[in-house]
């Protein structure tokens, strides 16, 4: 099943910001007082640096050239750019590769960029980026421009291992009950592997979340910025602390909303994340048994359970094409992402149980269309430890079902594909971040992509760091109209005004 992979690319909309719509899961001394201030290192707004043409910075952490970005408007407001980065950073005068980037330039008294990224891995933060500028607080988009810089892979640099995955990875069926479910899963599993070595071949090492976050540098010094912000989601929390690890001096401000935990292997964190996927469950059907209008209730657990053993038996007829057990239990996470989808969840149950299943096919292929699950993999694969043998993987997604018993199998098993991937892992370890202002970590107490306890954890890992908390349901809460976060974010990257510790807030506050 594949909601484990999203974590990365998270659904963060709500009904009032439904064209938001990003992404899973793994990735990912000096210190200043607790209250230090972002602004301290670059004066006050009105004296940060507005240069947004070429740069000539040259304080990367490698000897890569900087390169120039030649904005061209691409429709209404947002400007685009292609730019060009090295391959390989350890090589900066050898191949380079073509990155897209896009901007929605503030409308006031700039202060400077702030990159966002939606999440994923596979998430594109071109798409994203005039999204969040149309529901962002006016007081940011007047003084930010808004821009994404898409992962390498996607956009300008687009790759393509040759396999239409969700039709050929996504309706298998990841709860494993028989010989043949393993060697079913694991023949189509080594086939895509195959294939991407195939199709991207000398690539595949160089697409890990480091090299994203120097590319994301790079781009920082090309608008002549000294310093960066980041508003970073799921996935792209991950590369938001990797960034302030490589360059914490250059960090102005950074939030990081719905967090992924880096230190943890693979496995850990897929675990973690079926245990969130479960409660998010267990809020679904609370809410669901409670309501007289649900049509699932009065006991939606039972008729959930119920359609999912009767895809094993035998595929639910639907449209575009039957409801399997793979559909089943990605169209069952993926409307877990954000509350405002329970409605549309409990419909698909109670209609695949009249025989029809094309409401949860097409929460299914929602999820699967919602990014790249090429870069899925491959930063995932690179990012984290993985198991030696996809047999001791296929083994812990078995032990993962004590715990999620609705979830743990199938998104640990998703990553089988990791313990055969072509290209070495190097995992990310844990960061600290030593020397960047407090960082605000943001975390919503029922995230079912990113547990809670993650953004608690990094929160206390980080050397210099304040969370806060948003009492509620869903994968990521900045920007969706939740005032008491918004304004706190807001005043934060603007001013320097860091909520006090232990600050938490919920959708009414």
């Amino acid at each position: 099943m594949i909601p484990s992979r999203r974590n990365g690319r998270t659904s963060r909309a709500t009904a009032a910001t439904a064209a938001v719509v990003a992404t899973l899961l793994l990735v990912t001394a000096c210190a200043s007082e607790a209250d230090r201030s972002p602004l301290e290192s670059t004066g006050a707004p009105g004296d940060a640096t507005t240069t947004t043409g070429s740069g000539t910075d040259d304080t990367s952490d490698t000897a890569a050239p900087v390169g120039e970005l030649a904005w061209e408007s691409c429709g209404g407001d947002v400007e685009c750019a292609e730019f060009e980065v090295p391959v390989d950073y350890d090589d900066p005068e050898g191949d380079t590769l073509a990155i897209s980037v896009n901007r929605v330039p503030a409308t006031g008294d700039r202060i400077g960029a702030l990159f966002v990224n939606p999440g994923g891995p596979g998430g594109t933060a071109t798409d994203f980026a005039p999204q969040l500028a149309g529901v962002l607080p006016s007081a940011i988009t007047e003084r930010f421009d808004i821009v994404g810089v898409d992962p390498r892979g996607l956009g300008a640099s687009d790759i393509n291992c040759g396999v239409d995955v969700a039709s050929e990875l996504y309706t298998l069926d990841y709860s494993i009950d028989s010989d043949e479910d393993e060697d079913v899963l694991l023949d189509a599993s080594q086939e895509y592997v195959d294939s991407c070595e195939a199709n991207v071949g000398d690539l595949l090492p160089h697409l890990g979340t480091a090299d994203v976050a120097r590319d994301i540098d790079q781009v920082r010094a090309a608008m002549g910025d000294e310093q960066a912000n980041l508003l970073m989601f799921s996935y792209g929390t991950a590369i938001a602390q990797v960034y302030a690890e490589l360059f914490p001096e250059r960090v102005r401000a950074m939030v990081i909303d719905g967090v992924v935990e880096l230190g943890p292997t693979g496995v850990e964190t897929a675990a973690a994340q079926a245990v969130g996927f479960e409660s998010a469950l267990a809020a679904f059907i609370e809410d669901c048994d409670s309501d007289d209008t649900c049509p699932i209730g009065p006991d939606a657990e039972a008729a959930i359970d119920e359609l999912t053993a009767r895809t094993e038996e035998q595929p639910v007829p639907a449209s575009p094409r039957d409801l399997g057990p793979g559909d089943m239990q990605v169209g069952l996470a993926g409307a877990l992402y954000a509350e405002f989808l329970w409605p549309e969840l409990a419909a698909a149950v109670a209609d695949g149980l009249d025989g029809d299943g094309s409401g949860m096919v097409a929460l299914a292929d929602s999820y699967t269309q919602s990014g790249d699950f090429d870069i899925y993999f491959a930063v995932n694969c690179i990012d984290f430890a993985w198991p030696s043998s996809p047999e001791e993987l296929l083994a812990d997604g078995e032990a993962a079902n004590a715990d999620a018993p609705h979830f743990g199998e199938a998104i640990v098993n998703d990553y089988v594909r990791c313990a055969m991937w072509p290209a070495p892992a190097e995992p990310l370890e844990a960061v600290t971040a030593s020397g960047t202002p407090t960082i605000l970590v943001v975390g919503t107490t029922n995230d079912p992509a990113t547990p809670y306890a993650q953004a608690e954890r990094v929160a206390e890992s980080l050397d210099d760091a304040v969370l806060l908390t948003y009492e509620g349901e869903g994968h990521g809460v900045v920007g969706n109209g939740v005032p008491c976060i918004d304004d706190a974010v807001a005043a934060y990257l603007v001013d320097g005004d860091t909520p006090e510790a232990g600050a938490s807030c919920s959708g009414a506050g």
